[in-house]
């Protein structure tokens, strides 16, 4: 990809693309297929990883809100980033030393944020745990992420927009609805897997769907919004 990037630069498509990405979402997906497995190009081009329909949906939630949203994330990333320069307050939660770090130095470095409060939260020891709380991914196959999915309690809050991006994000669901607040949102990502749907369905909050472009990514991608009565 990097020796495609550098062909594009030098043929001036880059530059193209930059020129329209402001105005041609998909100038700005074809300017993003560059940035696949780049943190910091996705947050150049402001951008998280969702679905760009959804995107623009939570965008304008947020905005209704002036900036006055509190928002609880699992899974840090550019989308960390892209939440602070929208919502009053972000607490995000990663399992990955690294990755945080690298989130972290991100948020210090880059002015009018709000504040972030980054929390890393490592698998639990215990692999005897229930389903929603197992991890399918090879790497952490088998290990237990009660505790991250719990992590959304600890403070007692309810959030207007909770994020479910990270891991065992069926068991990260199920105790986000109780946090969330009367008219809040759930963003869940990634939705197109079967093992989502019985889960989401479950939840009784009302259901958008959006299928489509994603940054990044070459393949369409769905995101949910799961939205919950006005007070």
């Amino acid at each position: 990809m990097r020796r495609i990037e550098r062909g594009a630069r030098f043929l001036g498509v880059i530059a193209l693309l930059e020129r329209l990405r402001g105005r041609s979402r998909l100038a700005h997906w074809m300017l993003s297929l560059f940035s696949i497995h780049d943190m910091e190009g996705l947050v150049a081009l402001d951008v998280p990883w969702w679905s760009y329909d959804a995107i623009e949906r939570v965008e304008a939630f947020l905005a209704e809100r002036d900036g006055a949203a509190r928002v609880f994330e699992y899974g840090a990333g550019a989308g960390t980033i892209w939440l602070a320069r929208r919502a009053a307050h972000v607490t995000s939660i990663e399992h990955h030393a690294g990755w945080g770090y690298q989130v972290q130095g991100l948020v210090q470095r880059l002015d009018g944020l709000a504040p972030v409060d980054l929390r890393l939260i490592f698998p639990d020891s215990s692999l005897s745990e229930a389903s929603e709380y197992i991890a399918g991914r090879t790497r952490e196959e088998g290990n237990s992420f009660r505790g991250y999915a719990r992590s959304i309690e600890t403070d007692g809050e309810s959030y207007d927009l909770i994020v479910i991006g990270g891991r065992a994000r069926i068991g990260c669901l199920k105790h986000a609805v109780p946090r969330l607040a009367p008219g809040g949102m759930i963003v869940f990502r990634n939705t197109q897997r079967a093992r989502y749907r019985s889960a989401i369905a479950a939840t009784g909050l009302r259901i958008e769907r959006y299928r489509g472009l994603s940054p990044s990514l070459p393949i369409a991608q769905e995101t949910v919004l799961l939205i919950s009565d006005p007070a």
